[in-house]
């Protein structure tokens, strides 16, 4: 599936627009839109990188066409000396992650 078959079934699941990609990802529009009729033989690691991070897939599903299956990106790592987090510890952990995901839709 080619990058821009990708982005259109992305674009769909989150309901947005080209528009709204450019915007809410942090890519130029004009950049969106040489993708679909230029090619993206040429593409910018950066924008390629954006694009995941967006929609929270692996930079391998957006960047190689030969890559169908999507996989989600939900790890979070913490680095931390010493003692195990508590279960409070944890929740906040999950609560700022929920924050931040949010803060993109703005």
């Amino acid at each position: 599936m080619k990058l821009t078959e990708k982005l259109d079934l992305l674009m769909k699941e989150k309901g947005i627009t080209r528009a709204d990609l450019s915007r809410e990802a942090g890519i130029p529009y004009s950049t969106i839109s040489s993708l679909y009729d230029k090619g993206y033989e040429n593409v910018k690691l950066s924008t390629l990188k954006k694009l995941a991070d967006y929609f929270e897939c692996s930079l391998d599903y957006i960047a190689d066409d030969s890559v169908t299956e999507r996989k989600t990106i939900d790890t979070i790592a913490a680095h931390h000396d010493g003692d195990e987090f508590t279960e409070e510890e944890l929740e906040e952990i999950e609560k700022f992650k929920e924050f931040i995901k949010a803060r993109r839709k703005q």
